[in-house]
């Protein structure tokens, strides 16, 4: 997963639902889209069957295998005619994959049914104003991206994918593979991987870590030590407060500013929370805050 910057929750999310209606229904989710289009009483069916109808998810096919699905949200910019999420997502399989089926006819928008005429306020942000952050442009959502999102203090899409490349090529050198999530402030994600071989735990404890640091605003690893002191402290953590108290998610703070959080899960050979850290420095540097050890008593 990757999240272009100036993308918003929407954009998001709906990538991810588009994929997984093209999994699910081995076809394009523009089909599900049509069918709702000289349909509409088919929709709420659909979304009950956990299939999102909306254009841009397609099922990832190589010779006659299906191996995968992508979705692409955020309305791709519409810089030629035609242009959409889903010529988007076959131009992008295309490049990398060679030829690929026609993509599925756009049918007519139809118009909403029992329309009503209740005044829309409008909420405009002052796109000529652009929010600006302390931190350099690199680290950070800057210039057009920051307008569109009223935010420049998401961690920045490269900044999030030097992490994990970091972290990704520091496990294999140890002998392992790692699952890597990393969240804005917001907790909506920003780039994950998944190393090969990883399986659900892997990936998804990489979440909860991530979201465990951002609400606590702390490593997991203080967490862990605590309770490895103190295990009566289990149930309210884990049960009353939802946290993931193993090590290997910290929070993302930048010269004083947090912008985000990283999860690490997977065993990452030498230790999801040391992937972590090796990540956040090639980075940040010295800018970034780190988790320090008090010295072993001898």
């Amino acid at each position: 997963m990757h999240r272009m910057d100036g993308q918003g929750y929407l954009n998001i999310v709906t990538a991810e639902m588009k994929a997984r209606t093209a999994l699910l229904g081995r076809e394009s989710s523009k089909t599900r889209m049509n069918r709702v289009i000289q349909n509409p009483d088919t929709e709420l069916q659909q979304i009950q069957l956990g299939l999102f109808p909306n254009s841009g998810g397609l099922p990832i096919i190589v010779n006659d295998q299906l191996i995968g699905a992508i979705g692409v949200g955020g309305s791709a910019p519409r810089v030629a005619q035609g242009w959409s999420d889903e010529i988007c997502a076959h131009k992008a399989m295309t490049e990398v994959l060679g030829s690929q089926p026609p993509l599925v006819q756009d049918l007519p928008p139809r118009g909403a049914g029992n329309r009503g005429n209740a005044p829309v306020p409008r909420f405009d942000l002052p796109q000529s104003v652009v929010p600006r952050s302390s931190l350099p442009p690199e680290f950070v959502v800057s210039g057009k991206a920051a307008a569109n999102i009223f935010d420049a203090n998401q961690i920045s899409g490269e900044a999030a994918k030097k992490i994990a490349r970091t972290c990704r090529a520091w496990a294999a050198e140890h002998g392992g593979a790692a699952s890597v999530y990393i969240i804005d402030t917001h907790g909506t994600f920003v780039h994950q991987e998944r190393g090969d071989g990883q399986v659900y735990t892997n990936i998804h404890t990489a979440m909860l870590k991530a979201q465990t640091a951002l609400q606590t605003r702390q490593p997991t690893s203080i967490r862990a030590a605590q309770l490895r002191n103190d295990p009566s402290g289990n149930p309210r953590q884990l049960m009353q407060f939802g946290f993931f108290t193993n090590s290997g998610g910290i929070p993302i703070v930048v010269d004083g500013e947090m912008i985000g959080a990283i999860g690490v899960g997977g065993g990452a050979g030498g230790g999801d929370e040391n992937c972590a850290i090796e990540g956040l420095k090639a980075a940040f540097g010295e800018h970034v805050l780190l988790p320090t050890y008090p010295p072993q008593q001898k």
